[in-house]
Order: C-alpha cells, then structure tokens, then sequence
C-alpha cells in the first residue's frame, strides 16, 4: 500500500509533466519553491526540471547547499540590500534587481568574490505605488546606469502582473514589457543583453509565452496549495 508521501510526489510529478507538456521546448519553467521542503523539489528535478525559484534567503539557504551544481537557483522574491552578500553566493540568477543602488550593492559584494552575476531587471509594468520594480517610463535611463557596472550582467527583464483572475488582465502588463524588452534588445547599451524575458505565474503563464516570455514561474500549479 503507498503511502501519502509517494503519492503526494507522484501527484506533483504528473503536475510538472503536464506544465512541461504544454510549453514550447524553448521556454523555461523555473519551480516556485517558496514555502516547499528539499524533498519536493528533488520530485520536481526528477521530471527534468532544473530551473528552481525562491523568494526567501533563509529558506534557500536550507536547501541550495544540498542541490548545488545540481540545478540553477533563481532568485524571484524582493532583494534586500542588506542580504545582497548572502543572495549573490546562494543563487545563480536574480530576477528582481529593482533599483540603482541595489544593483550597485551587488556589483560590489560580486567583485569581493570575483564573481559576474547574470540578473533580470524587475519591471512595474502596471504602474503601481504598492509593487516594486522600475516604471517603463524610466527603464532606459535605468539601463544606462547599469552599463558601467562590472559584476552583473544584464540578461533580460522580469515582470509580476495579476496574481489571480482572468488571465487575459495580466496580458497588458505583459505586453508592456515585451515592448520594453523589444526596444532596449536594439539599444546596444555595453553589458545589457536582452536574452530572458520572465513574465507569468500559475494563472498567466500561457499569455505569458503568447507575449514571448520564454521564463515562466510556477509554484502552486505543480505542488498543489497544501503548503501556501
């Protein structure tokens, strides 16, 4: 007789697959593990994803020494300057830069290690007063100030939308970025590259890849809600 536990991971496992089966091969699913336990994701790794997400230093820190070299960690959560030091040696992509002097946190800690660091810049693409990330309207002064940094390296933007609703609300947002990421890939501005575009979560994640995200972040709609 199983047990709740195996069933559980195969549960989570079929999840996974069916996201992994409605995606194009060049999207990458990054696992929201926010609030999930070293076991869970090693059942997300099994059905061969490799990108995992986290929002929280103190509880990466719990599981990223046990899967280093194993997956690639992104950091999707709010930044703390504070925590610039412990973020950039736990993880290996940073999504949220959000601010000047943020980024100019991390280039520092970075060159104290001798370590280049690939980060998105968070976009506020609705514009509003309570969510962090750079308005559209200041961007590329923004990514100008960027440019002279040594130890990060710019790949892309990262944008939130709705959590919950129709998905179709969030396409605004998401389209607001893409334009954003469009017009700065012809910038030729030194060190920015616009590579990655992270756009969608549980909810959204299909008129994300409409409006060619080609990151998508995951969480409950692989391991259930039990832990939200």
């Amino acid at each position: 007789m199983r047990s709740e536990a195996s069933e559980y991971v195969e549960l989570v496992q079929l999840s996974a697959r069916k996201i992994l089966d409605t995606v194009p091969s060049y999207v990458t699913v990054v696992a929201a593990a926010k609030n999930r336990t070293l076991a869970e994701v090693e059942a997300v790794m099994q059905t061969g994803i490799n990108h995992i997400g986290h929002n929280y230093v103190q509880e990466a820190q719990l599981m990223v020494p046990a899967l280093k070299g194993k997956v690639i960690w992104h950091m999707i959560g709010h930044i703390q300057r504070n925590k610039a030091k412990k973020v950039i040696q736990l993880f290996d992509v940073l999504e949220t830069v959000d601010s000047l002097r943020l980024a100019q946190t991390i280039d520092r800690r970075c060159a104290l290690i001798v370590k280049v660091i690939p980060v998105l810049v968070e976009i506020n693409s609705g514009e509003e007063m309570n969510k962090t990330g750079v308005l559209p309207k200041d961007i590329d002064e923004f990514m100008n100030g960027l440019a002279s940094l040594d130890h990060i390296y710019v790949q892309g933007l990262m944008t939130m939308g709705p959590r919950f609703g129709d998905p179709e609300y969030a396409r605004p947002y998401f389209r607001a970025t893409r334009l954003a990421f469009e017009r700065l890939s012809k910038g030729n501005i030194p060190n920015i590259e616009m590579r990655y575009l992270s756009m969608g979560m549980r909810n959204s994640y299909m008129v994300a890849i409409e409006e060619v995200a080609n990151i998508v972040r995951i969480g409950t709609k692989i391991f259930g809600s039990s832990h939200d």
